[in-house]
């Protein structure tokens, strides 16, 4: 199971840091960043209530539009192919207003994605820390097509090797939000 800071320090992260910022940047979308399991569903689901937006879950929309899975999208075409419908996707919802989308988590390292995000509205990297990605992870890795056939050494080996290269892309973002359980 994700999680994210309870209700009332979403609350006072809503209201200290992410409205301030949407109205200083005078924009109606917001765009979460970060690695897989960091919660970006769970935190902008939460996000989106308390503000009154709706939510695009960028790989629920995908999957709902290409009738399969991203693991059978990954099988048939490869994470390159992949990657190709995500950028094409992410340009559609990024025309949308009042809504916060949750990104996959290898989204903005692609294709100049985190530049069309930082132009079309605000964007909050969810930082977690590496052994919480890890346990989030293990438990869910099938639901993950590049987890699924891995170990849980191995998926520490990969967010090791892997979360570093991607942080240059989500240290990119408006904010920084570390996303832990307390």
């Amino acid at each position: 199971m994700e999680t994210s800071p309870n209700n009332s320090k979403v609350d006072t992260i809503i209201s200290s840091i992410i409205q301030p910022a949407l109205i200083a940047k005078n924009c109606t979308r917001i765009f979460l960043v970060g690695f897989m399991g960091t919660g970006k569903t769970t935190f902008g689901k939460k996000l989106s209530q308390k503000i009154h937006f709706s939510f695009i879950d960028t790989d629920l929309y995908i999957e709902n539009n290409f009738h399969k899975t991203i693991n059978e999208i990954f099988a048939e075409k490869g994470e390159e192919g992949f990657r190709t419908i995500e950028t094409k996707i992410l340009a559609e919802i990024a025309e949308i207003e009042n809504v916060v989308i949750a990104t996959g988590g290898g989204t903005p390292c692609f294709n100049n994605n985190m530049a069309l995000m930082n132009s079309k509205g605000l964007t909050i990297y969810l930082e977690t820390p590496t052994p919480d990605i890890a346990q989030r992870l293990i438990t869910g890795k099938t639901k993950r097509p590049l987890l699924k056939d891995k170990t849980s050494e191995e998926i520490v080996e990969f967010i090791e090797e892997i979360l570093p290269k991607r942080s240059t892309y989500y240290k990119k973002a408006d904010l920084t939000i570390n996303v832990v359980e307390n």
